[in-house]
């Protein structure tokens, strides 16, 4: 991963706070970030508006003076900055979400003492994203019944008046209605390289269907150990079969790290892909609902610019400095 060195005078650092992200408010904890960012020297505005945070940012970076966008929340506050920013916009992490797994892959931490201290002395490494029907995605593509939780989760959250933050809890009864009423749609995957040129002749036909940018998925199951979010390539892990108990099977499998030697379970690496199904299939994209069925996904490379502890010589999992 090459490094950027931002202009040596920017100061400006904008923070989002999501107020729905993770588990407990975030107040505090930018409260004390930005304490610590003044005893820098630093700039810091705090901002619960997405669009009046991305367009400072862009305007700032345009104008050499951005040290930093800092979001405070989780694996969906971190792809709403990418996909309302510039591409060169400098975007840090302080974990606050249910999952956080750009944190934890890039090590990236929950403390303001830390994230002060990566904002001031880190490095900025760029990385690829995913691009699904015109959305940015970081971490991962996802389609069939864990997209149905996720679309259940929200579908919840968005009803409910009083809002609130997504819990872990807050996914059993979606996972148990999805278990009773999911049908398991057969999809069809087609995909180009590489090397470049036409989309595969002959589409994989599967049940589930995940796509990496990341290696890392929901607790740290290992479907795509090898993904790069330097390589320029989605990694795509599917499963022909759909029921329940194939879904065990293929959970325990991934689990064990032998799910590639099933003779049900196909995975190749791709710039792009197309996704089709004859039914209504759902599809998610880093822990958000992305919408249904056809959807395409390509990889943009480089396309996020993000600051990480300077200690960090490579991220968790093996990715490239």
């Amino acid at each position: 991963m090459a490094a950027v060195t931002p202009p040596s005078e920017a100061d400006q650092v904008l923070i989002s706070v999501s107020p729905q992200a993770g588990r407990r408010s975030s107040k505090h904890v930018s409260d004390r970030l930005v304490d610590l960012l003044r005893a820098r020297r630093l700039v810091p505005e705090v901002s619960s508006d997405l669009q009046h945070v991305a367009q400072r940012a862009n305007r700032l970076h345009g104008e050499g003076r951005l040290k930093a966008v800092v979001g405070i929340g989780g694996d969906g506050t971190a792809a709403e900055l990418v996909n309302r920013t510039e591409p060169g916009v400098p975007i840090t992490l302080l974990a606050a979400g249910t999952a956080n797994l750009i944190s934890r892959h890039f090590r990236l931490s929950g403390g303001p003492e830390q994230v002060a201290a990566t904002i001031a002395d880190g490095k900025t490494i760029r990385l690829d994203a995913g691009r699904a029907s015109g959305r940015l995605f970081l971490v991962m593509a996802s389609c069939g019944l864990d997209a149905e939780v996720v679309r259940r989760v929200h579908e919840r959250r968005h009803n409910n008046p009083a809002g609130g933050h997504i819990r872990y809890w807050s996914y059993g009864k979606p996972i148990l209605d999805s278990l009773r009423t999911y049908r398991y749609p057969e999809m069809r995957i087609e995909w180009e390289g590489p090397p470049e040129g036409s989309f595969s002749p002959s589409p994989l036909r599967a049940r589930w269907a995940f796509a990496f940018n990341i290696p890392r998925y929901g607790w740290g199951l290992p479907l795509a150990p090898a993904a790069d979010a330097t390589d320029g390539l989605i990694d795509v892990c599917t499963f022909r079969r759909g029921s329940l108990w194939h879904g065990l099977r293929y959970l325990a499998a991934a689990q064990l790290g032998c799910h590639r030697r099933l003779n049900d379970c196909v995975c190749c690496r791709a710039r792009r892909l197309r996704i089709t199904a004859d039914e209504q299939v759902p599809y998610q994209l880093d822990g958000d609902p992305g919408g249904m069925l056809p959807v395409e996904i390509e990889v943009l490379p480089g396309r996020l610019s993000l600051i990480v502890p300077a200690e960090s010589a490579s991220p968790e999992g093996g990715g490239k400095r």
